[in-house]
């Protein structure tokens, strides 16, 4: 009878799981503090993880059965009261978000064990957990301010991760001030582009900000809030040139925290982002389409080259990582910047991929630092032999990012081909083109000192061949595994986004 009155008590939770993703990491995160152990704190954070994933996966499953989700707060209907708004488009990206913090949390033990102070160690998770119920909260929120509240909970707590790699590299106190001042200034660049709105609608709730701008006209105000919201979510996306931040973020941060940045952060941005250019203020606005021509496409080409360029040149293996997320996101914003339907769902698809094979590229270095103490690419030598399972995932996730044929990386830049050619866009074809062999040559670079150059000599002795922690390398390779997998069967990422794109470009709610 216990078992039967508890599955109905899960049950009767189902109905709320929009709010739980949210609530259950927000409440777990200062439990983890309190706890103090750290072992204890880890495993309280894995499971909390685990049921926002599982949540996520609810939320998702009700998506894909051709049901949006709206949870009113408090019983409070809209536009008075904050709703919880679930589609294609934050179906997607919540189970990003919340199946990479499972997975970074497993790898990321090991990591912490040495790379954070043991008394620091239960507040970093607790700290990790209250970034995740921001994040979670940017993506399902349907409230404009809300959206603000959640961007400073998830950014707050990012400074301090940051800040704890200073127990390794004391670079990661100034890597974090800067990303508190930059992203302070994109907060404040958004709040105001809020404000803005809200002075020209009289309301905060995204879909009633969305009616009511498509019954009025397109003022100064208006074009104002546009273009504070732009440069502020442009800020928290790292989109060139606005990106100054992400190099030294990524490069100093704990092994575990530059695995959860590269995969979820920047693509929470992109998506609040999308969700206003499209959702609140209406693709096809005379002022957004001159934009997306004239300003964001040559800015997403900018980045394609320029920081493929500067991570072809970088000694540093993080850094070499950072950069070309940077050059990523311009695959992205290019898909974004096209106003199709096409171009839109190809670049929500690479988000979806590109967090798959840079999380994927940054465990596989955490490892390898972990087990050789590698920081630049020419330590990386002969770490096939010494690091054999690290190096082939490492090699693996790098060839998705190439975009080689039989990974996910093929598959989205097949289609932002595609939707560019529909587009006319030649000039964008021969862009992915030239960015792609870019990263080539830097993937090429550290491909070759891992298999072609010999491990470090020890005059006589044979090599020795380092274990990486099991606990690490699975997650690892569930990353690598999904790097293929999705080349075979994109249909779940595809078909939401494409479910995303004819929605948002058709007007639907945020």
């Amino acid at each position: 009878m216990s078992a039967i009155s508890s599955i109905s008590g899960l049950r009767d939770l189902l109905p709320h799981a929009a709010a739980l993703v949210v609530v259950i990491p927000l409440l777990a995160g200062p439990i983890a503090v309190i706890l103090a152990k750290a072992r204890l704190a880890w495993l309280w954070s894995v499971l909390v993880a685990a049921a926002a994933f599982g949540l996520s996966l609810v939320l998702l499953g009700t998506v894909l059965g051709g049901e949006t989700i709206t949870y009113e707060m408090g019983n409070w209907p809209a536009p008075l009261g904050i709703i919880y708004y679930v589609d294609s488009l934050n179906a997607l990206v919540i189970s990003l978000v919340s199946g990479m913090a499972l997975l970074a949390l497993l790898y990321g033990w090991p990591m912490v064990e040495r790379e954070i102070e043991p008394k620091k160690q239960a507040m970093f998770f607790g700290t990790f957990l209250i970034c995740l119920a921001g994040l979670i909260g940017v993506a399902i929120t349907g409230d404009a301010f809300n959206v603000f509240v959640f961007l400073e909970v998830s950014s707050i707590s990012t400074y301090v991760l940051v800040a704890m790699g200073a127990g390794q590299n004391r670079q990661a106190l100034t890597a974090s001030f800067n990303y508190l001042i930059l992203g302070t200034i994109g907060a404040t660049f958004f709040v105001i582009g809020v404000g803005l709105l809200y002075m020209a609608t009289g309301t905060l709730n995204m879909a009633d900000i969305s009616r009511l701008l498509a019954d009025g006209d397109n003022d100064r105000v208006v074009r104002a809030a546009f273009s504070f919201i732009v440069i502020g979510l442009g800020l928290k996306t790292a989109m060139f040139p606005l990106h100054t931040w992400l190099p030294n973020a990524y490069a100093f941060s704990p092994s575990m925290i530059g695995v959860f940045l590269a995969s979820t952060a920047t693509k929470v941005a992109f998506y609040t982002l999308i969700r206003f250019l499209f959702s609140v203020f209406h693709a096809g606005a005379p002022f957004e389409t001159a934009m997306f021509d004239y300003v964001l496409a040559p800015m997403a080409i900018t980045a394609m080259i320029v920081c493929s360029v500067q991570a072809s040149f970088q000694p540093d293996v993080r850094r070499l990582l950072a950069y070309s997320s940077v050059a990523q996101l311009g695959y992205m914003l290019l898909g974004l910047s096209m106003g199709t339907v096409a171009g839109l769902s190809a670049g929500l698809l690479h988000m979806f991929n590109h967090a798959l094979m840079k999380g994927a590229l940054f465990m596989a270095v955490g490892l390898a630092t972990l087990g050789l103490g590698v920081i630049q690419v020419s330590e990386m030598r002969g770490m096939g032999k010494t690091m054999p399972l690290t190096a082939a995932g490492l090699s693996i996730a790098g060839l998705s990012l190439m975009g080689v044929p039989l990974t996910a990386g093929f598959v989205s830049k097949y289609y932002l081909v595609i939707a560019a050619l529909e587009r006319g866009w030649w000039w964008a074809v021969a862009a992915i083109v030239v960015s792609s062999v870019l990263a080539i040559f830097y993937i090429g670079r550290m491909i070759e000192a891992m298999y072609l150059q010999k491990p470090p000599s020890h005059g006589d002795d044979p090599v020795i061949v380092v274990r990486s922690p099991i606990l690490a390398i699975v997650p690892l390779y569930i990353l690598v595994a999904a790097n293929i997998w999705f080349f075979f069967d994109p249909s779940v990422p595809k078909g939401l986004a494409d479910s995303a794109a004819t929605l948002l470009l058709g007007g639907g709610a945020p």
